[in-house]
């Protein structure tokens, strides 16, 4: 639904065609905007410089008076226990994201995304803010503070081939070595160029990553590193058969401020459908990158299977992130990372004994709702040690394609890693 989508658009018209006119608006500085944003006017104007002022300026009110205005908000209370002597936490926050995606014009578009995140109600958490709570409760990687999320301008170099480049989300495969971390609130983006190409039945992924915006960027200063200085490189190529999809991706990742985080990892990742069953196989080679003090090499593989058993959905799998004699662990930093290893999130940082995930899990329709239970059992793939088990249950509920309901509970059973720890998230989903 688009909202107030005339009156919006024709403001951002009026205030961006005035610029380029020469005019100004009172408290608005145009030239003193986040980043993001000038780089999306350079480009826009370097691409467009053979036209003259008034078909830039006429093109730029198109774009804008033909776009899309969307507003999300997502509450969310999360409420975490852990057996340590840190204090209890809970995070009541509200997100409230404001989306404008323009109209193509000469075969440009360009998308702004803008993310609000405060607390409203109990806010007793370590976000990694440097705060009062740092250090006395346990974590909750949700800091406040109001972002630009997303700003991209988009070329469409032919009818199969695109460029873009600005503060762009993604979200590759399955997020395992490349995601954009949405359940947080604060999402993971980068600043950086790309490069997509569909022929036939093969899709071509190249992006460059100058810097990495993580989750823990808000309005203090935070005892995470909140941008990874990046000079990165990610390739994806995925072919379609009637046997399947296989992709092989390589991501070079090198962080000036993060050393030891920069690896090259190569692979293959296939998905195919046999009747009532889905086979999912992927394996990874690893090694250190750039200036990494730490020589190492390690590998990665997953094997997943699902079939439908009348209304629930059985799924298995056994993932296994390798480890190099002990010394370091495979390692993706820049997955969506709360997808795996469980929802308690012990695993965010790979053991360096690396670690073996066997699961099972169970989905089904029940009434409205859909419910789904996970069943973990963690060990090292280096030593053989036990680290622990843990079970996750999901229960989620559509209104209406604009309001949804979820609620999602995890409790982890340390067998020696970590301590035993519970965790409640409830969230509300309304779109406008």
């Amino acid at each position: 639904m688009k909202v107030g989508r005339q009156h919006h658009n024709n403001l951002i018209a009026s205030m961006v065609t005035d610029r380029v006119a020469g005019a100004t608006h009172p408290g608005i500085n145009v030239c003193s905007m986040a980043t993001p944003l000038l780089s999306i006017g350079v480009l826009i104007c370097a691409f467009s410089a053979p036209a003259s002022a008034q078909s830039l300026t006429e093109d730029i009110a198109s774009m804008v008076s033909g776009g899309t205005t969307r507003i999300a908000m997502r509450y969310r209370f999360e409420d975490v226990e852990q057996d340590n002597a840190l204090d209890n936490a809970t995070a009541s926050t509200l997100r409230t994201r404001l989306t404008f995606q323009s109209a193509v014009v000469n075969k440009f578009s360009v998308a702004i995304e803008v993310d609000n995140i405060l607390t409203i109600g109990p806010d007793d958490y370590d976000s990694f803010a440097l705060d009062k709570y740092r250090g006395n409760h346990s974590v909750i990687a949700d800091p406040v503070g109001t972002e630009i999320n997303v700003a991209t301008v988009k070329y469409a170099l032919s009818d199969t081939s695109s460029a873009s480049i600005g503060r762009q989300r993604y979200n590759h495969l399955t997020q395992r070595f490349l995601g954009s971390v949405g359940f947080r609130q604060n999402e993971q983006t980068m600043d950086s160029f790309s490069y997509n190409r569909v022929s036939g039945n093969v899709t071509v992924d190249y992006s460059y990553l100058w810097n990495v915006n993580r989750v823990f960027k808000g309005s203090k200063k935070s005892a995470q590193i909140t941008d990874y200085d990046s000079n990165s490189h990610a390739l994806l190529i995925s072919g379609r058969e009637s046997w399947g999809t296989l992709s092989g991706f390589i991501y070079a990742l090198d962080f000036d401020n993060a050393l030891t985080a920069s690896s090259i990892s190569y692979g293959l990742y296939y998905t195919g459908v046999f009747g009532a069953f889905t086979l999912n196989v992927s394996y990874a080679a690893q090694s250190d990158y750039g200036d990494n003090p730490i020589s190492y090499d390690t590998d990665y593989l997953l094997l997943e299977g699902s079939t439908k058993v009348g209304a629930v959905t059985l799924l298995a799998g056994y993932e296994v992130l390798g480890s190099d004699s002990g010394r370091i662990g495979f390692a993706t930093p820049l997955a969506t990372l709360h997808r795996y290893q469980g929802f308690a999130d012990m695993f965010l940082a790979t053991p360096a004994n690396g670690i073996e995930d066997f699961y099972l899990t169970a989905s089904a329709p029940v009434g409205k709702a859909n419910l789904s239970v996970t069943y973990h059992d963690y060990g090292a793939e280096e030593t053989s040690a036990d680290y622990g088990s843990e079970i996750n249950v999901v229960a989620g509920y559509i209104v209406n394609p604009r309001l949804n309901f979820e609620a999602k509970f995890a409790t982890y059973d340390s067998d020696g890693f970590a301590v035993d720890t519970d965790k409640l998230w409830l969230t509300v989903n309304l779109a406008f």
